[in-house]
């Protein structure tokens, strides 16, 4: 028996992939693991706002993707000498988000372009260099904290424009040979130090780590240098080069704290955190009259995140004057008007127990289990049975009674036709014990 227990164990270790939460470091620093208070407190947040914003918005195209493809390289390169956003008010983009009921701002400190949103000492190619010479990451940082939104910034490890990164990118005909990806590393890590000191993010939110010259031991090493400048922080699994096709790290040998589903909803999932990062609109940067998405895919789409278990970055593209384009907070403000409602089946929940699917969506906290109906072909609804839990009364979250049948094999939920939202009709089921406990139902038939 004992020889099956060790069996079992090493299977366990090798795959790697049944781990409560992110395991941190990775394998290279198995004692450094996630900070579980800030890690919780994030994830009861649920909502934030993602910005990507620099000087491309003077082309309406693709921020660093654009760069050699839409727009010649040298072309992209000197955007910064125009870039003047004079409407720029950091009050007005937190308070955007604060309405739109989200907790935490990420803004990309830089992309694949290399253009900095800060003041660097360590790079020309900065705000400071531009007409505007205004440091971006210190107004919103500031912001952030009087309006009580935390702060994060994003930073890729890709930098098509320094000289020492390798590969160059595309359309870039500067030759290589001479390039020195050691300098590149250093140059990093002494502006995440910068980034770290002077404007005190909750997240550092990796990205560009599928280029070969990204190693995974320089990934661990960058989460273990990171972490080390400050304990808190939550660093994404980007930071390393185990993320699969779903956003998610599934062997533990790979450093992270959260896993990154894009433009899709992540599956269920309970036991690693995660964040869908999603755009509002179609393009990630501002472009004029890019479609934007309607009020009801949007709600749907936090409550599906939600009903998964997961947080929603919904990305704003602000314009090349420095204004979040109003239609765009328009619907941030509906939104917000929606949570301030519902809000409490949203933030300081956790998914399920109800697994979502096209109809449904569930959250919960203490005794209670929110019941998201999201497209009711009627007005009555049979779940699988809840095992161990007595369902003590119903009702819809603005307090009009439901009814409620729960049986051995099935619960059936009958709500008045009145009472139908069609975006979200949130019933409530309270119960007599604890319902975040409750094993995953999975309501497909």
């Amino acid at each position: 028996m004992k020889k099956l227990f060790s069996l079992m164990v090493i299977i366990f270790i090798f795959n790697g992939i049944s781990f409560s939460q992110f395991p941190g470091g990775g394998e290279a620093y198995p004692d450094l693991r996630t900070d579980e208070v800030a890690l919780n407190n994030w994830r009861e947040m649920r909502f934030g706002m993602f910005i990507h914003w620099g000087s491309v918005t003077l082309r309406g195209t693709e921020i660093g993707w654009s760069r050699g493809r839409q727009v010649p390289v040298k072309e992209y390169d000197n955007l910064y000498k125009e870039f003047n956003p004079v409407l720029f008010n950091a009050e007005e983009w937190v308070g955007v988000a604060k309405e739109a009921g989200m907790k935490y701002l990420v803004i990309t400190a830089k992309h694949h372009d290399g253009f900095c949103l800060w003041d660097s000492k360590y790079t020309d190619y900065d705000i400071m260099s531009t007409p505007f010479r205004r440091d971006v990451l210190k107004e919103l940082s500031d912001e952030c904290r009087r309006q009580n939104i935390m702060f994060c910034t994003y930073y890729s490890i890709i930098d098509w424009h320094h000289p020492d990164y390798i590969p160059r990118g595309k359309g870039d005909g500067r030759p290589a040979e001479k390039a020195d990806f050691k300098n590149y590393i250093e140059y990093m890590k002494n502006q995440l130090a910068e980034i770290i000191k002077n404007y005190n993010p909750g997240i550092l939110w990796f990205d560009g780590y599928w280029e070969k010259t990204w190693t995974h031991s320089a990934g661990m090493e960058l989460y273990s240098f990171v972490r080390k400048l400050k304990s808190n922080i939550l660093i994404n699994n980007r930071v390393d080069v185990g993320r699969g096709k779903d956003g998610m790290t599934k062997l533990s040998k790979f450093a992270g704290d959260f896993g990154t589903p894009e433009q899709k909803i992540g599956n269920f999932n309970r036991g690693q955190p995660w964040e869908t990062c999603m755009t509002l609109c179609k393009q990630w940067a501002w472009k004029p009259n890019d479609k934007m998405k309607s009020l009801k895919q949007c709600i749907q789409t936090l409550v599906r995140t939600a009903g998964g278990d997961g947080n929603l970055l919904l990305n704003v593209g602000p314009m090349l004057d420095g204004r979040i384009e109003q239609r765009q907070v328009n619907q941030l403000k509906e939104i917000g008007y929606w949570l301030k409602k519902n809000g409490e089946s949203i933030y300081g929940t956790r998914g399920g127990p109800f697994m979502p699917d096209e109809r449904l969506a569930s959250t919960s906290k203490r005794n209670l289990i929110y019941l998201h109906l999201l497209n009711l072909s009627d007005n009555k609804l049979e779940l699988p049975s809840i095992r161990n839990r007595k369902i003590l009364k119903g009702y819809l979250l603005n307090g009009k009674k439901v009814k409620v049948v729960q049986s051995d094999e099935k619960i059936t939920v009958v709500v008045p036709e009145n009472s139908i939202d069609i975006i979200d009709t949130i019933v409530v089921l309270e119960l007599d014990g604890p319902a975040t406990n409750i094993s995953p139902v999975n309501i497909k038939k």
